[in-house]
């Protein structure tokens, strides 16, 4: 074998054995992790299998909430530092809890009395202390109806409003850091779509952000090779979980592809929480997307 191979060969060794000991196991054997908070030196998440919210605080695993029927699939911290847990499961709801665990409000409907069947994906609170929730719809293989909505609540109030709709499974949301833009993510569509976040709370303008195939080639053909769930950095860059793609994507505000995270412990990559300073990111990852257990774990890896 000529020296410029062997050479060649042992440096790409050594890039692979690099890149996985930058990628650090800090939670094991969670059942369908989402969610993923860091706050104040802890890491929150929900897992849909076992329907839980729990607290990493670096060395042990504490469940603060269990709630059968619920599918706890997103999670957001309040101004008042209560939780909002997304439900997704088939009839969902959105619960509110302390950081102890102990419920304090369910949502089983929106503001016009519908039911939120379909299942409630993900929540983000912006600053002045408004939230929006995605409606997903159904989960189902080949998935049927387009029925996804985007809902909101004002800083305050006691009701969700409808506020964009016809989503092909609305997932992943985010808010840009001037709190003017939403980000919504379409896992059937594999897209985001972007809206202008009106002064009282309502969405107008929407269009299109990214279509991930064009972003970076399909690690498998599924109609779940979308975007999941997503986080916004204090620069406006958008980190997206690609599900069954293994990866989390880096976006710029204007939709261009900065960074790919190519994810090492599975390929249903779900969402992303930042660490200090934004220096370390935290991904909820479940390791067989097929998986009805969807076993997984939480990884920590730097950002870049």
């Amino acid at each position: 074998m000529p020296l410029r191979i062997i050479i060649f060969a042992i440096a790409l060794m050594l890039a692979v054995t690099v890149a996985q000991a930058q990628e650090t196991t800090v939670v094991s054997d969670v059942g369908g992790a989402e969610g993923p908070l860091y706050i104040d030196g802890s890491l929150y998440y929900v897992s849909w299998v076992p329907e839980t919210l729990s607290r990493w605080d670096g060395h042990k695993v504490t469940v603060l909430n269990h709630t059968a029927g619920c599918g706890h699939n997103g999670l957001a911290f309040t101004k008042q530092k209560t939780f909002l847990i997304a439900c997704d499961s088939e009839h969902g709801a959105i619960i509110e809890v302390d950081m102890t665990g102990n419920q304090l409000r369910r949502w089983n409907s929106d503001s016009n009395g519908q039911k939120l069947d379909g299942g409630i994906n993900d929540i983000v609170v912006a600053a002045n202390g408004s939230a929006y929730a995605t409606l997903s719809g159904f989960f189902v293989d080949p998935p049927k109806a387009v029925m996804g909505k985007v809902l909101f609540r004002a800083a305050g109030g006691d009701k969700w409003v409808p506020v964009a709709d016809d989503l092909n499974y609305a997932n992943g949301i985010g808010v840009s850091p001037d709190q003017k833009t939403l980000y919504v993510g379409e896992t059937v569509g594999n897209c985001i779509l972007k809206f202008t976040i009106d002064a009282d709370g309502t969405l107008s303008h929407r269009s299109n952000f990214a279509l991930l195939n064009l972003l970076v080639p399909d690690k498998v053909k599924s109609w779940w090779l979308g975007p999941d769930s997503m986080k916004v950095d204090s620069h406006g860059n958008i980190y997206v979980a690609q599900f069954s793609g293994g990866k989390v994507l880096k976006l710029s505000p204007e939709g261009k592809l900065l960074h790919t995270f190519e994810i090492a412990a599975g390929n249903g990559t779900t969402n992303v929480a930042f660490g200090d300073g934004e220096k370390d990111l935290y991904v909820t990852v479940v390791k067989d997307p097929n998986d009805p257990q969807a076993k997984g774990s939480i990884v920590k890896i730097p950002n870049q």
